[in-house]
């Protein structure tokens, strides 16, 4: 209910939450002084002036010398609230298994199946800039950006906001794709940079070459320059894809297509295709930035929901470093965790 709430009236989970806490202490405690509630929440007292007026005036709470106190409704709608905030913890506890599940520090996870639901791929949209406007510090940061659907979600949603005192560059993490020039990662950087008020980087290099053509393009000064910032970059961010879809999508023969079926690949990033105990069965030669150097770039973002993603984001999960972050929607924390049941 609290994800539909934010979905319809964004930031009211935030004013809703602090109004919850300032009741429940109110409730617990009461009667109670400005100051010492100001001091147990952590709030500076105009802030906690101004909410405590806004109780007030509806009904909810009152005060007297002896300090504040809730009123008959203020405890009725208290009780009402601690039960839906109780739903909202729920839902913070299924992110922290899913993280203990898959080895990594964090995830967020949007209602809804992207697989069904384009709102709920906009929604793990909007979840990934969240993700980065709560990761990238104020002042200059370089952002290591993935082609895709899903990145160009990603890049459709930001806005000025995120680039408030940042000096934001973008840096498409890999070539070319020979596919739809909006997807490219290139084109998203750039999007991403006009979107935020930031600053773009090219790489105008094909992502699949072979052995020979990568060892020349290696060498050419203005490539190994972005691949040098790429790989101390600030961040990365990138979505993570089924093995058969991306390979199809790359034009790979019949041959090896036959080759990663028979070797039981379920997932692809970053040029790798990888079965599901995480085991690289086959890697492309590919220009851009490659997934060893995940480990030392200090925020790493993926992106990926639906639960046709399940086995592939899984599998994934098992190449990343620790403080890997992934947002996700239920369709495919529920296929993980517990093979789809909802309940468990």
């Amino acid at each position: 209910m609290l994800s539909v709430i934010e979905k319809v009236a964004p930031g009211t989970l935030h004013v809703l939450k602090r109004r919850y806490y300032i009741l429940s202490h109110i409730q617990k405690s009461a009667p109670i002084g400005r100051r010492a509630l100001a001091d147990r929440l952590g709030f500076t007292e105009r802030v906690l002036r101004k909410e405590v007026e806004v109780l007030r005036n509806q009904g909810l709470i009152k005060t007297s010398t002896q300090g504040m106190e809730c009123t008959p409704t203020g405890i009725t709608v208290f009780y009402q609230l601690d039960e839906l905030m109780g739903q909202h913890v729920q839902s913070q506890e299924k992110e922290t298994r899913l993280a203990n599940a898959l080895g990594i520090q964090h995830c967020t996870i949007v209602i809804g199946n992207s697989d069904k639901d384009e709102s709920s791929l906009i929604d793990m949209a909007r979840a990934s800039i969240e993700v980065l406007d709560f990761l990238l510090p104020e002042g200059q940061s370089t952002v290591a950006v993935m082609g895709g659907t899903t990145m160009l979600e990603v890049a459709e949603v930001m806005s000025q906001q995120i680039g408030l005192h940042r000096d934001l560059l973008f840096v498409p993490a890999r070539g070319g794709l020979g596919e739809s020039v909006d997807i490219q990662a290139n084109a998203i950087a750039e999007n991403m940079a006009r979107k935020t008020g930031g600053r773009s980087r090219a790489l105008y290099a094909p992502e699949h070459v072979r052995m020979e053509t990568y060892s020349l393009l290696m060498k050419e000064p203005e490539i190994k320059e972005t691949l040098e910032i790429l790989e101390n970059a600030s961040l990365v961010i990138y979505s993570i894809g089924n093995a058969l879809e991306m390979a199809q999508r790359r034009g790979m023969d019949e041959d090896t297509l036959r080759e990663l079926i028979d070797k039981g690949a379920v997932a692809e990033a970053f040029g790798e295709f990888i079965d599901q105990e995480g085991d690289i069965v086959y890697k492309l030669s590919r220009i851009g930035l490659q997934s060893s150097k995940l480990p030392s770039i200090p925020h790493v973002v993926a992106v990926a929901g639906g639960r046709e993603k399940a086995k592939a984001i899984k599998a994934h999960m098992k190449t990343v470093p620790p403080h890997t972050w992934l947002v996700t929607d239920e369709a495919a924390a529920n296929e993980i965790l517990n093979g789809g049941d909802p309940l468990k």
